[in-house]
């Protein structure tokens, strides 16, 4: 829940609310006017932590201090999310051994970087009557990159192209 969606104090317009005292303690249905009365005499906030629920659930507690540790908690959880890129690399059916040892290279660094690969060949005039060079090529990378990927689409014709997408293996 967002800091945004949250009322407070004079924002919360509703008769009664089920109130939680700054221990935590359950005071039970409270009229608004009351539990008001008793964030003042806290020194403290009433802040409607479930909206949805009836009667609504307020909270008695610091403002400020809740919203620091919501965006500290959603912070955090940013900090652990990875993200994964796509990366391509394009080639021909006619490529000689030493590129596409070369482009095999590469795959295989962004694979151990997390990234997921998008090997393409591009056919061009006569080349798309002989589709089946191209799957060999296709063929010729997954085994130079030697089980450090996991196949997560089969080298398919999209138009003109051939591609077929790797990703890194899960470390288990």
């Amino acid at each position: 829940m967002s800091s945004k969606e949250l009322r407070i104090n004079d924002q919360i317009r509703v008769r009664e609310v089920r109130l939680i005292d700054a221990e935590g303690k359950q005071m039970g249905v409270v009229a608004i006017a009351e539990a008001l009365a008793m964030g003042q005499e806290a020194g403290l906030d009433l802040v409607e932590i479930a909206p949805q629920a009836v009667p609504p659930v307020c909270k008695i507690l610091d403002y400020g201090k809740y919203r620091f540790e919501l965006e500290k908690k959603n912070r955090e959880s940013k900090k652990k999310q990875k993200l994964i890129k796509m990366k391509e690399i394009r080639m021909q059916p006619k490529i000689e051994e030493h590129d596409l040892q070369f482009k095999s290279k590469h795959v295989k660094e962004f694979l151990d970087e997390g990234n997921k690969v998008k090997v393409t060949i591009r056919f061009r005039g006569r080349e798309l009557a002989h589709t089946e060079r191209g799957k060999v090529v296709l063929e010729k990378v997954l085994a130079l990159l030697d089980d450090s990927f996991v196949l997560e689409k089969e080298p398919a014709m999209e138009g003109r192209f051939m591609s077929m997408v790797v990703g890194p293996k899960g470390k288990k």
